[in-house]
C-alpha cells in the first residue's frame, strides 16, 4: 500500500496495537473508509462499524488521544485536501448499484497500492508451492474463494486439498496433510468469521504449518494465527458482501507459485493439449 495513501497512514496509526475486538472493527470500518472518516462524527462512525459511540470514544483513548475530537483532528491533518467527502456532490449522481460498483472499484485500487510492495505476495508463493500437498481452507461465505483457488492450483501444483467444510473431520484433514508432508496452509476468511476456522488455523500452527491468510482486514480474527496476513477488502454496499479484491487477491498468489513451481508451464501446455484431444471446450 502506498505509504501516502489515507488507508496507509491509518494502518500505521495501528500497527503495533493490542485491540479489542470491539477495537479492530472500528479500525477496519476506519481503514474501509480512510477518506471520509476525517470528516465522520463519533456517532457516524459508530454506526459505520456497527458499535456504540462510548466504544469509538474508548477506542480514540487507546490509541493514545484523549477522545475522539483529537484523533479525528490529528486525522484531518494528516488528510489530502482532495479526500474531503462530497466535495464535487458526484456520490449523490450514483444509485445504489452503481456505488457498490465503485465501492468495489476503489477496494481494488487500494489492493493495486498494498501490491507496490511484491515482497508479502513472492513470500506467499515460495511458501504455497513448496508444501506438498497444500491444503486450502475457506467455510461458509470464503467456501468459493477456497473452492476456485483450489480448482486453478490443481492445475500447477501435484497435489492440492481444498478444505471447504466444517465439523469434527476438519481437524483430521489437517492432519492428513501434515502426515503427507503439507508445510503449508492457505485460507480464505471472510465475513462472518467462522469460529471454526480460527479454531482450525490455531490448530494448524500448533501442528507445524505455515498459515497464509487472505482476509478482509488485517485486523480479521484469523490475523492472530497467521504467519503471513494479505488484506483485500470486500465490498458491503449490498445485502450480501461483495468480494472482488479477495478474488483477484487469489489470481495473484496463483501467480507468485506458479513462478516457485518450475514445471508449472509444462503442466499447463499438458492440460490443454488433453482438453483439445478430449473436446473439453467448445470453441
Amino acid at each position: 500500500m502506498s505509504e501516502s495513501s489515507p488507508a496507509a497512514r491509518l494502518q500505521q496509526l495501528f500497527e503495533g496495537r493490542r485491540l479489542t475486538p470491539t477495537q479492530r472493527r472500528i479500525a477496519h470500518s476506519m481503514v474501509r473508509r480512510a477518506g471520509d472518516v476525517p470528516f465522520l462524527s463519533s456517532v457516524e462512525l459508530a454506526e459505520l462499524a456497527g458499535v456504540s459511540q462510548p466504544s469509538v470514544t474508548r477506542f480514540a483513548v487507546a490509541l493514545g488521544f484523549d477522545g475522539y475530537p483529537a484523533l479525528r483532528k490529528h486525522l484531518r491533518e494528516v488528510a489530502p485536501a482532495e479526500s474531503v467527502p462530497g466535495a464535487d456532490g458526484e456520490e449523490d449522481a450514483y444509485n445504489e448499484y452503481q456505488q457498490a460498483v465503485l465501492g468495489e472499484i476503489e477496494n481494488l485500487r487500494h489492493l493495486a497500492e498494498l501490491l507496490a510492495d511484491p515482497g508479502p505476495v513472492e513470500r506467499a508463493g515460495r511458501l504455497l508451492a513448496a508444501s506438498r500437498p497444500l491444503p486450502v481452507l475457506g467455510l461458509r461465505a470464503a467456501s468459493s474463494q477456497a473452492r476456485g483457488f483450489g480448482y486453478f492450483a490443481a492445475k500447477v501444483h501435484p497435489d492440492v486439498r481444498v478444505l471447504d467444510e466444517g465439523g469434527s473431520m476438519l481437524h483430521d484433514r489437517i492432519d492428513a496433510a501434515r502426515r503427507a508432508g503439507a508445510t503449508a496452509l492457505i485460507c480464505f476468511a471472510l465475513p462472518r468469521h467462522p469460529k471454526e476456522v480460527v479454531d482450525a488455523l490455531a490448530y494448524a500452527r500448533e501442528q507445524g504449518l505455515t498459515v497464509v491468510a487472505v482476509a478482509d482486514s488485517a485486523f480479521a480474527p484469523v490475523a492472530a494465527h497467521s504467519d503471513l496476513l494479505i488484506p483485500a477488502a470486500v465490498g458491503t454496499g449490498l445485502a450480501f458482501d461483495t468480494a472482488c479484491a479477495p478474488m483477484l487477491l487469489g489470481r495473484v498468489l496463483l501467480e507468485a507459485m506458479c513462478d516457485d513451481l518450475p514445471d508449472a508451464q509444462a503442466r499447463l501446455e499438458e492440460f490443454d493439449a488433453r482438453a483439445v484431444a478430449r473436446g473439453l471446450f467448445v470453441e
